[in-house]
């Protein structure tokens, strides 16, 4: 059975913010493939429904704590490294212009700290990532990430703009089709497919 998870922070104040893009996503995933409405599930502290694609089973979770401490959730549901490689992370990516977004497995967490808790918190980076572009590029394409700490931490934590959304809107179908890939038909597949469309 697969996990996909999307990172974000929970609260009306972070709806709609940069770092919450992976969350955003795996929910509207969920909608399009109308698996049941999200239920909070104390155990894990986390938003979840579970349902099936294609036959096959999936649980999906919305992780309630903040971003850096993701891993508490996760650890719920992913007890063994052999149960890591079925485990999807889908998250914002400072590496990635707006827009674009690149499946990868076994990677570091580049930083990210809801990344970089999962990968504690279940002991091995041994799992699928759906990375999901945030930073600006130009016309050209060239990526104009922001940088400095604060320069970094008041960008993700903002509101995406109406550009930002439509954006991320064009996306969103080529997204949901690769995710529904990668269930059915595993992630190399998807990776090999996706990779350059995405």
């Amino acid at each position: 059975m697969y996990i996909i998870v999307g990172l974000g922070n929970p609260g009306a104040e972070y709806e709609k913010t940069r770092h919450n893009v992976g969350r955003m996503l795996v929910a509207d995933f969920c909608k399009k493939n109308k698996l049941p409405e999200f239920s909070f599930d104390k155990k894990s502290k986390a938003m979840v429904t579970q349902g099936k694609i294609g036959g096959q089973k999936i649980t999906t979770v919305l992780p309630e704590t903040f971003m850096n401490k993701s891993g508490n959730a996760v650890s719920k549901f992913v007890k063994s490294k052999k149960a890591a490689e079925m485990l999807v992370v889908v998250h914002d990516e400072l590496d990635l212009p707006l827009g674009r977004a690149k499946i990868s497995f076994n990677k570091s967490s580049g930083g990210h700290r809801g990344v970089e808790s999962v990968k504690k918190a279940i002991g091995t980076e041994a799992f699928t990532r759906v990375r999901v572009g945030i930073s600006p590029s130009t016309a050209g394409g060239k990526l104009k990430k922001p940088s400095g700490e604060k320069t970094v931490t008041d960008f993700i934590l903002g509101k995406l703009s109406k550009r930002d959304e439509e954006a991320l809107k064009k996306i969103s179908k080529n997204f949901h089709e690769a995710l529904n890939l990668l269930v059915t038909e595993g992630r190399e597949r998807a990776m090999n497919e996706w990779n350059g469309k995405l």
